[in-house]
């Protein structure tokens, strides 16, 4: 079998950040500039027990404590003679990196062998993660966020699960909310599925709307580094096409290299008369992880 594949990357045969190359110091400072009042608004869902699931993908999610106060204290006192009687906790987390408000890693994702750049998932992944395209790879990102509203698109204030959000939506999302999306951006499609996160986790997971491949073509078409959405997996499901599983992953994070943010929490954000804003989001690197729980914002 060939080392790489044909999914090559236009930054370059080592490439492992894919579209947030576009994110340059320039789109930076100019996402910076756009912070007029230094309000911060939260994009995030609290992750705690009963999160939402998506089987055999995602898993449960479970806290408990590790080290408590009662036995710390003990430890401090006849271990090393402490006077000041401290106690600590700290706990141990079990979670798919797929729960809860998380940013999907380029190597998450395959085209049949191939991952994003070409390279063979055979050859670039072990029992202790992605050897290729983890997520300590990627960059902290601080672009312009653009919010495009299509909760209305049907008469309702929020979409149903199944229905598909077209090109022809998106651009009329733009045209609404008076945006042309640039390079670098990150663009965030709130369809209102959000409302059922935590309050009806069954409805949340058996179906969403979203995007399908068409939507997803003109969107890394317009040079964005990442799309989000307040769902589990951005794209329509089921597709219209019951053979298709997850085409739109397999476009966005293996064809082009442009990060998926999942289960985002448009509630706040809905409420401000902004349609663009600077964006923060900050993976921590865990060294071979296919995703990662962030906690993004919206700076205006």
């Amino acid at each position: 079998m060939a080392d790489r594949g044909e999914r090559r990357s236009p930054w370059g045969e080592d490439d492992q950040i894919g579209a947030m190359n576009l994110v340059s110091p320039e789109v930076t400072l100019n996402a910076l500039k756009s912070v007029g009042q230094g309000r911060i608004v939260d994009l995030s869902h609290e992750i705690k027990a009963g999160a939402p699931q998506l089987p055999p993908f995602i898993g449960p999610y479970a806290i408990g404590m590790w080290a408590n106060a009662d036995s710390t204290r003990r430890i401090a006192k006849e271990h090393f003679n402490a006077a000041n009687d401290p106690g600590v906790f700290t706990e141990r987390v079990d979670m798919c990196f797929h729960t809860g408000t998380h940013i999907d890693a380029l190597g998450h994702f395959t085209c049949g062998d191939e991952m994003f750049n070409g390279w063979h998932y055979q050859g670039h992944t072990h029992n202790w993660g992605l050897e290729k395209l983890g997520m300590e790879q990627m960059p902290p990102m601080v672009t312009r966020g653009v919010l495009l509203d299509v909760s209305d698109k049907d008469g309702s204030d929020h979409l149903e699960g199944g229905i598909v959000v077209s090109k022809k939506d998106l651009q009329a999302a733009c045209e609404k909310a008076k945006v042309e999306i640039q390079p670098g951006d990150v663009v965030m499609i709130r369809t209102g599925w959000g409302r059922y996160f935590m309050e009806n986790n069954d409805k949340y997971t058996e179906s969403e709307p979203g995007i399908e491949e068409e939507g997803a073509e003109w969107l890394t078409d317009q040079k964005v580094c990442a799309i989000g959405t307040d769902s589990m997996a951005v794209e329509v499901l089921p597709h219209p096409n019951p053979q298709m599983v997850f085409p739109v992953h397999q476009h966005t994070l293996v064809d082009r290299g442009v990060h998926l943010i999942e289960n985002l929490n448009f509630d706040s954000i809905a409420k401000e008369a902004a349609s663009t804003f600077c964006f923060v989001l900050l993976p921590v690197k865990f060294t071979g992880a296919t995703g990662c729980p962030v906690r993004p914002i919206a700076l205006i």
